[in-house]
């Protein structure tokens, strides 16, 4: 059987998670990894969050525009329902969904399914996000992406958020959210 270092060997499950900051290039790097399953012939299901629908209702949207299709999914037992047959599953925005996602991805590699995650790590006051830091636990492979810091050029470590809201989830783009490093951020905070 042919073997590809990064995950690509059929029939084998796994799960591989991509975390980090907002504006780091998780959905980025989940699309172009689907994509690639995709070219090798592997039928591949994308799911994401339903509430977030920031660029689409439908579609995995990176902040630079790239985009495939998906199922927006209101939780994690629905994945297990639309997912038969497939080879590779795909999960975007993984820190919006219930804790029951962190079984719905060991049952699929179990199954022998690909699982490719990606998702916030941490939310704007620097605690890890909801299901993330069990996925990272159960994970295959972790990658973790970084944003660049806006306030000096240092890799970012937080996704800042600039408007006055203290909801855990504020779905939000560059006017909400700002990507900072650990000075940067401890600075910032500092100050108010």
């Amino acid at each position: 059987m042919i073997s590809w270092s990064d995950g690509e060997r059929r029939g084998r499950g796994r799960i591989e998670v991509i975390c980090g900051s907002m504006f780091s290039g998780k959905s980025e790097e989940l699309i172009r990894r689907l994509r690639r399953a995709r070219f090798a012939r592997q039928k591949v299901e994308v799911f994401k969050a339903a509430i977030d629908g920031r660029y689409s209702a439908v579609d995995v949207v990176s902040h630079n525009r790239t985009a495939i299709s998906s199922t927006p999914v209101d939780g994690s037992a629905s994945i297990l329902l639309l997912s038969s047959d497939v080879e590779v599953v795909g999960i975007d925005e993984a820190q919006f969904f219930d804790d029951g996602i962190i079984n719905v991805c060991k049952e699929l590699a179990a199954k022998g399914v690909r699982v490719i995650v990606a998702g916030l790590d941490m939310d704007f006051r620097g605690v890890p996000f909801g299901p993330m830091p069990a996925l990272c636990a159960i994970a295959d492979d972790v990658t973790k992406v970084h944003a660049i810091c806006v306030r000096c050029g240092a890799q970012a470590y937080i996704s800042h958020r600039k408007v006055a809201e203290e909801r855990r989830v504020l779905i939000g783009e560059a006017e909400e959210y700002e990507p900072l490093c650990r000075d940067c951020y401890a600075e910032l905070e500092g100050a108010l």
